[in-house]
């Protein structure tokens, strides 16, 4: 896809953007996003790894670029991979219409408009200056689903190459209603737990002879939400436990079932780990229980983190204030990102578009905006090498 770019024609974002959200990468499906995003990056000079990981149906494939080869290395990071489309469209999502002002189609807000925003920054960096380093963009095609073959195991790529990456800018869509008004300097964790609780199936007529497993489920339950997890921490609001589902797999009305299944999802703060809250856990349904036969399935998909405020969010902030005028808040709100994988490597901070149509239809994209976090980025790059 080289032929469709030239170096100066990638200092705007646009054509970029909608190059990539022509391209229908729902996950894990690449679709040739990955290539249209070589050929520009290649036209800029980036010697390219394609990584593709997994097997089968799983295999995910992944991006590597990088531009130069000295020290320190500056990281743009993100995914090509979008959700699916759904209902409700007014545009057609995988068209890239500009309407009004807007650029339309799956991946517009999270997070192809980004990328292209990272490739033109580079582009009209690079174009008046020489880095004293590198930059590169650690891409992948597996954030929306599993995250199993994708950021964590290009990163493993990395270290066994001994390449280091020294700082990193991730693209996720932060800004809530005005480009730049929040970045990410953290997220919580997530652990997702399965509760079983087993009884013994009986007529409704003759509760004595069953063992209904319902007001069991229903105790553990509450034992779990009695009381807060916590009140938050300095840079964290407070845990949460949301209940997600509740079923007992009954169509007969005269049935006492002889399961009872429910789900949650806990989101933790740096007052945790997926260690403590499992002990927790266990220890609170226990107690509960009373005896009664249970079973606990949990999964921990990623562990609280925190750059703490320095050097990186201090950069991005003034990079946000010269083209905006505002700074960002420094949040670590929302669900988790492929940043929980970075921060085992380097300092990290997230900053994007304007996050409302995310994951909606109709999902979007100022041109304006689009301009504006270019010109962001360009001024993150300019700062860090200067």
């Amino acid at each position: 896809m080289s032929e469709l770019f030239t170096a100066p024609g990638l200092k705007q974002p646009l054509e970029l953007a909608r190059a990539l959200i022509r391209k229908p990468s729902v996950t894990p499906k690449d679709e040739g996003a990955l290539d249209v995003l070589q050929g520009a990056l290649s036209a800029l000079g980036f010697t390219c790894h394609r990584l593709p990981f997994g097997t089968g149906e799983e295999k995910v494939d992944n991006l590597y670029a990088r531009l130069g080869t000295g020290a320190p290395n500056f990281c743009f990071a993100g995914h090509t991979d979008v959700v699916p489309v759904g209902n409700g469209w007014t545009a057609e999502p995988f068209k890239a219409d500009v309407i009004d002002g807007y650029l339309y189609g799956r991946g517009a807000s999270d997070m192809k408009c980004a990328i292209a925003a990272f490739v033109a920054a580079a582009a009209q960096f690079t174009d008046t200056s020489k880095p004293k380093g590198s930059i590169s963009l650690l891409i992948t095609g597996d954030e929306e689903g599993d995250a199993v073959n994708g950021t964590v195991k290009m990163l493993d790529w990395l270290r066994a190459r001994g390449e280091q990456i020294d700082v990193c800018v991730v693209g996720e869509p932060t800004s809530q209603t005005k480009l730049g008004d929040m970045a990410k300097i953290g997220r919580r964790g997530s652990l997702t737990a399965k509760l079983t609780v087993f009884g013994t199936q009986g007529h409704s007529a003759y509760p004595h002879l069953a063992d209904n497993p319902i007001p069991r489920m229903m105790k553990l339950l509450a034992a779990l939400i009695e009381k807060p997890l916590d009140g938050g921490s300095a840079h964290f609001q407070a845990s949460t436990l949301a209940i997600t589902t509740f079923d007992v797999g009954n169509a007969a009305s005269n049935v006492i079932p002889g399961t009872a299944k429910a789900t949650f999802n806990i989101r933790f703060n740096d007052l945790h780990t997926g260690a403590t809250l499992q002990a927790w856990l266990k220890d609170t349904l226990d107690r509960a229980a009373e005896g009664a036969h249970y079973e606990l399935a949990t999964r921990i998909s990623g562990e609280s983190f925190l750059t703490p405020p320095g050097a990186l969010s201090e950069l991005v902030v003034s990079a946000v204030t010269d083209v905006t005028g505002r700074a960002p808040e420094l949040s670590t709100t929302g669900g988790t990102s492929d940043a929980r994988f970075i921060k085992n490597m380097c300092p990290v901070v997230e900053l994007g578009m304007v996050g409302l149509t995310m994951h909606k239809a109709d999902e979007r994209c100022s041109l304006k905006d689009l301009d504006g976090l270019t010109a962001i980025y360009r001024r993150v790059l300019e700062r860090y090498f200067a």
